[in-house]
């Protein structure tokens, strides 16, 4: 196997990484997202 083969699966792995890195991020956002709309339902519940 030749040095290509390594830079390859060296991208390979990399961008699998990244992948699965932004989809985490995008998971807790979402997560965060919908805590922060049930804080403002809350408040908006507590000063009516």
């Amino acid at each position: 196997m030749g040095k290509m083969f390594y830079l390859v699966s060296a991208y390979i792995i990399l961008w699998a990484v990244l992948f699965g890195y932004v989809l985490s991020i995008l998971k807790k956002q979402k997560m965060l997202s919908r805590e922060l709309d049930n804080l403002k339902k809350q408040v908006s519940q507590k000063q009516n």
